[in-house]
């Protein structure tokens, strides 16, 4: 294959699914053991340290379950490890970050209009960020503030709050909030990699030397699982994010991501009491309800500013605005998609750019040189349905200014 941006998209297409399947194992893991051990009968006989237990059918099965306080009195011989669920979403999620985001900064991380920084400072300062928020969180953990676990909770959501605010002084929209999730997705593993994991393996080995496990490991660890547990919806809100507008381009998106992390704890908060056999706060739905109309409502602050036309296009961007053919391909797009693709658009019933994507100018075109090509040279993704009726020999045209700039 010979084209690189077909297979650089499918790169990113098969990192994408890879990262989704582990994120639904990581997820669906989680959520069932925090279920599980909210939902344990301890009032039933038990066998000598177990704490409680838990009887479940699946599959045309059924599954006797108990839990352990600290550990069973000898070591299994085919203990299960959940772990690599929580890497591998990781691990995933980061190449993806590195694919599209850093490869694509030009267009996707750095935003003039927000902060002109160089590609390079860019990306410095998303990977440092990712590592230097997980040494505060752990410190802070660690720290006698943290033996407060109310206490730690409303911290970590200041830190949050501030990362928040931060991400969309130096990055465009979409990676603000794209970042926000990364920086909590961060944590989470973090979490299971440097203190869950670590603190198992304690406990395992002092069982095998005869032992009594230390209680405190188990403490610890849970408190993390707590953390992860609260903090997983909104990550997965703000990875779906980056598709959405109205979410990312408004000038309130630090706010607005701020109130989708009270969402999670509303949302999780019902489900945890539920499981618990705790009663059903209803109340939390009304909350979550709210929230979310406030964050509509914030989401119809001004969008941000378009590209500016004197600043420089990156390198790039320039070989296709150099390119053979563009002023045809500019007509075009102007003509079959720009109705759409617009800081106003022109087509009933869209009332924002789509993916906040703007094709009205030279400039913009020759920046998105390669989605046109995929969306609408490559394949007929683009106008949907062809309703602006894009001809064969205007996709042609598009393929051929691309290919032209791609080899220049």
């Amino acid at each position: 294959m010979n084209d690189f941006a077909i297979f650089m998209d499918w790169a990113e297409f098969a990192v994408r699914w890879l990262h989704v399947v582990t994120a639904i194992a990581w997820i669906g893991s989680s959520f069932y053991f925090i279920a599980l051990d909210l939902g344990l009968r301890k009032d039933v006989p038990l066998p000598p340290g177990a704490s409680g237990e838990q009887w479940q059918v699946h599959g045309g099965g059924f599954y006797h379950i108990q839990k352990y306080m600290v550990a069973p009195d000898q070591m299994p011989d085919d203990l299960i490890w959940f772990k690599w669920e929580s890497y591998s979403t990781w691990l995933s999620g980061f190449a993806l970050l590195a694919l599209v985001y850093y490869l694509g900064a030009d267009l996707y991380l750095v935003d003039p209009n927000v902060l002109d920084i160089p590609v390079w400072q860019a990306v410095a300062i998303s990977v440092a960020s990712l590592g230097l928020g997980w040494l505060m969180y752990d410190a802070i953990c660690k720290s006698r503030f943290g033996n407060d676990n109310t206490r730690l909770m409303l911290g970590l959501y200041v830190i949050l709050v501030a990362m928040a605010w931060g991400y969309t002084q130096v990055f465009s929209g979409r990676a603000a909030l794209l970042h926000l999730g990364a920086f909590t997705a961060t944590i989470m593993t973090a979490n299971v990699f440097a203190v869950i994991m670590p603190n198992q393996r304690i406990v395992v080995a002092d069982l095998i030397a005869g032992r009594v496990p230390d209680a405190k490991y188990g403490k610890i660890a849970k408190q993390r699982s707590t953390h992860n547990n609260y903090l997983t919806l909104p990550v997965v809100f703000l990875m779906l994010s980056n598709h959405y507008p109205l979410a990312f381009a408004s000038e309130m998106n630090w706010l607005i991501a701020s109130l989708v992390f009270l969402m999670g704890v509303t949302i999780r908060h019902w489900f945890n009491t539920h499981h618990a056999r705790k009663g059903n706060p209803h109340w939390t739905w009304a909350a979550t309800a709210i929230l979310f109309v406030v964050i509509m409502w914030l989401s119809s602050a001004p969008m941000f500013r378009p590209d500016a036309e004197e600043a420089a296009l990156p390198r790039g961007a320039e070989r296709f605005a150099a390119a053979a053919g563009f002023d045809e391909v500019t007509d075009i797009v102007l003509g079959r998609c720009s109705m759409c693709h617009a800081a106003e658009p022109g087509w009933d019933g869209i009332h924002y750019a789509p993916r906040g994507v703007h094709l009205e100018t030279g400039r913009q075109i020759a920046l998105l040189a390669r989605e046109i090509y995929l969306q609408a040279g490559v394949t007929h993704a683009m106008p949907p349905a062809n309703v602006s009726f894009i001809e064969p020999a205007e996709r042609a045209k598009i393929v051929a200014w691309y290919r032209a700039g791609a080899s220049g």
